[in-house]
């Protein structure tokens, strides 16, 4: 067959391997190209370049295209469209809409369909900012626009663009195409529009990049008093089937104090993705009154959708959350799960024919785990002004059996600085969240324990370590019970047994699905386990002026307690207060 002209930017299909083709002919094309293959015009970039042939992974399936087929080059890597717009969107793993795919395609995404990724159409309200005359660089407010009841979208100069400002346009209504700002370049004028483009595997760039001090607030007590994540900090959530991650990632997307909310399936199950995407909609912004999705954008790449879309699913997500950051907003990113994504790199690694490592997962799994996670951060943008945003990344983990020692855990476990295990022991006792305290760790204590002194209590952490020491004693004490029974332990240590159970099922576990207690505000949380940590001190107390056990076991003030977690969360104050002086006067008079 006669080599086509690589001039025309054309090439031709030679190999096919699953998603993975080869086509020769395409001499001046890059890596992380973005081709079209086929007659049909499947989505693919280039991951790899030998002389005139390039190595492709197609985002869609590949079946029924044959070699001899036209590879068409794009000249532009792999990019997403920002601008106003994205909030409420479902993606799928390289920003095709799915909801206009469906008006167009039906139910099932059609092969080769091509759907701009954002509304080219619509007419936004702009409010200019800048002025004519004023000089400005990337980052630097041009204008903004009210993209949802909730986010305000800044319209910035893209990075890397710097001049005088020539032209602005008036208030008024425009769309993302049209030119809203002009600045003189050296050699022509720089067309400023509301929406532009940027590189999936490029990290958009900022000035520095600051310590995380300021904890991400969850709602959910095990996390925000126990382990927490501060804004701008990496999490991993690992678990087996059935313990828990997707609903943990859905409380954190619902209830965390984040500005904006980037969830991402990459690979979990269809009819998970699908209860996320029926719910989302529906659901409540606790924080404004608004629905959530104005301030959300979901990225869904099931298990059943292509493997290479998945891979760059990830990317897809980050670029976005990197966006709004540069904005001045706190992002959360939820990816579900690292481990389908870390499965695809090995199924496209497999077919490229490299050499495989551990599990026959590529020898770069770590290094494409930590450009992920290093894309979080708390930064200073940049820009002329001191706005700060952050990213916190909190990736699910899927190991296989529920074993923690594969890779893909370990090599998480390297580059995360907070580490919630999931155990399928607590799960299948109905203990939920079921996040194993004593496997579990946070670096974050000592950054954020000086908003949690100024903001909510000065004993948070000496609280919070009391409370630890509390159940690790109590782990200890289950050793011994189990060779010489519970009957053996002196009073006092059956004490802190009845003080560490209630620990556990009064404070850590924590009802998804209950109107009050699936969010409990941080002051609540510290009044909560302060009483419970006063009723082991005044238990023990009792002891030694001679109360016998069963008088203390069987406190009605437990049955109070045991109720906080569900108490008004407007009015918890007063309602604690009320269990606390029932409590000592209880106890006290026995």
């Amino acid at each position: 067959m006669k080599e086509k002209d690589s001039a025309s930017g054309h090439g031709y299909i030679d190999m096919i391997a699953g998603p993975v083709v080869k086509a020769k002919g395409m001499r001046g094309s890059k890596m992380y190209d973005v081709v079209l293959v086929g007659t049909e015009r499947l989505i693919g970039e280039i991951i790899g370049l030998e002389n005139d042939t390039a190595t492709i992974q197609v985002y869609e399936e590949t079946a029924g295209i044959a070699p001899g087929e036209v590879v068409e080059m794009t000249g532009e890597p792999l990019s997403v469209e920002l601008g106003p717009g994205l909030m409420t969107m479902i993606y799928d793993g390289i920003q095709r809409p799915l909801e206009s795919i469906q008006k167009q395609t039906g139910n099932f995404i059609a092969r080769g369909v091509n759907v701009k990724p954002l509304d080219h159409d619509k007419r936004w309200p702009f409010h200019p900012s800048a002025k004519v005359g004023s000089r400005l660089k990337g980052g630097d407010e041009v204008g903004w626009v009210q993209e949802s009841s909730t986010v305000k979208h800044i319209i910035m100069v893209p990075p890397n663009v710097s001049g005088p400002v020539i032209y602005m346009a008036p208030e008024g209504h425009y769309n993302i195409d049209q030119i809203v700002c002009k600045l003189k370049g050296e050699q022509a004028e720089i067309p400023i529009k509301m929406v532009h483009r940027w590189p999936v595997r490029t990290s958009r760039p900022f000035d520095f990049k600051k310590d995380p001090s300021i904890p991400l607030i969850t709602g959910q007590r095990i996390l925000d008093t126990f382990f927490p994540i501060a804004k701008g900090g990496t999490a991993a959530i690992p678990g087996g089937f059935g313990t828990g991650k997707t609903v943990t990632q859905h409380q954190l997307a619902k209830w965390s104090d984040a500005d904006i909310i980037v969830y991402i399936g990459c690979g979990e199950r269809g009819n998970e993705m699908t209860e996320v995407l029926r719910e989302f909609p529906d659901l409540e912004d606790p924080r404004t009154g608004e629905p959530l999705m104005s301030r959300t954008v979901l990225i869904a790449n099931t298990s059943n959708m292509p493997v290479a879309a998945r891979e760059a699913s990830i990317y897809t997500g980050i670029t976005i959350a990197e966006y709004y950051r540069d904005m001045g907003f706190d992002v959360a990113l939820m990816a579900d799960s690292t481990s389908r994504w870390a499965e695809a790199l090995r199924e496209i690694s497999g077919r490229l024919e490299e050499m495989p490592g551990e599990e026959g997962y590529p020898a770069y799994l770590s290094s494409r785990l930590a450009n992920f996670y290093e894309r979080a951060g708390a930064v200073r943008c940049i820009g002329s002004g001191s706005k700060n945003g952050s990213i916190s990344v909190i990736g699910a983990v899927s190991p296989p059996g529920g074993d923690f020692s594969e890779p893909v855990t370990q090599n998480t476990l390297r580059i995360v600085k907070v580490f919630w295990a999931l155990d399928s022991s607590l799960a299948d006792k109905r203990h939920f969240p079921s996040i194993n305290w004593l496997k579990s760790y946070s670096l974050y204590l000592d950054k954020v324990d000086d908003w949690w002194k100024t903001s909510v209590s000065e004993k948070w952490l000496s609280l919070r370590n009391e409370a630890m020491t509390l159940l690790q004693e109590e782990a200890e004490l289950q050793e011994i019970i189990q060779l010489v029974g519970p009957d053996a332990l002196p009073p006092s240590q059956q004490v802190i047994l009845e003080t560490a159970r209630m620990m556990r099922e009064d404070f850590l576990q924590q009802n998804a699905f209950h109107d009050v207690d699936a969010f409990c505000p941080e002051r609540k949380q510290v009044r909560m386990i302060q009483t419970i940590l006063e009723f082991n001190e005044l238990a023990q107390a009792s002891l030694e002026r001679g109360v016998s056990l069963d008088r203390i076991r069987s406190a009605k003030c437990r049955v109070s307690i045991s109720r906080m977690a569900k108490m008004d969360n407007s009015d918890h104050e007063r309602l604690i207060d009320g269990v606390v002086a029932e409590m000592r006067k209880e106890i006290s008079s026995m």
